[in-house]
């Protein structure tokens, strides 16, 4: 069975990774699906009282259980077989490898907003250094 991990965050490119996913598994492929969603560490500056940060994690887990629900039932809807969800917390593209490394799957799927050499030089890319980093081949979905 090929095992693949989808990274999401609920965005459109997130769902057309998913729909490249499903589409594979219709094409006879015994394969199951894991998504994961993956939460940046808050970066804080200044004081903040342990209550302040408690919320914000809260409010992290609370955005990431409904992204997760909402991306399972969208996968279900498309009869994508899906595992147990993941979540992680940290530098996106390291938690993606991370887990992909822990869970043993056979390749990485995630959405690009394919922003070019410029956006990428600017902002960095979460998919350039996933693909640097991973172990096992990486499907990226524009």
């Amino acid at each position: 069975m090929l095992k693949i991990l989808i990274a999401i965050d609920g965005s459109d490119h997130a769902n057309r990774a998913i729909e490249a996913v499903a589409k594979m598994a219709r094409s006879s492929l015994d394969l199951e699906a894991i998504l994961l969603c993956v939460s940046p560490e808050p970066i804080f500056y200044g004081d903040y009282t342990a209550a302040t940060i408690q919320k914000i994690e809260e409010d992290q887990k609370k955005q990431q259980n409904a992204i997760l629900t909402k991306s399972t039932e969208y996968a279900r809807a498309l009869e994508l077989k899906l595992g147990e969800p993941a979540r992680a917390y940290g530098v996106v593209a390291n938690e993606i490898v991370r887990v992909a490394k822990e869970m043993h799957v056979d390749q990485i799927a995630m959405g690009t907003r394919g922003m070019g050499a410029v956006g990428t030089m600017l902002l960095g890319s979460v998919a350039q250094r996933v693909i640097h980093q991973a172990p096992v081949p990486v499907l990226l979905v524009k």
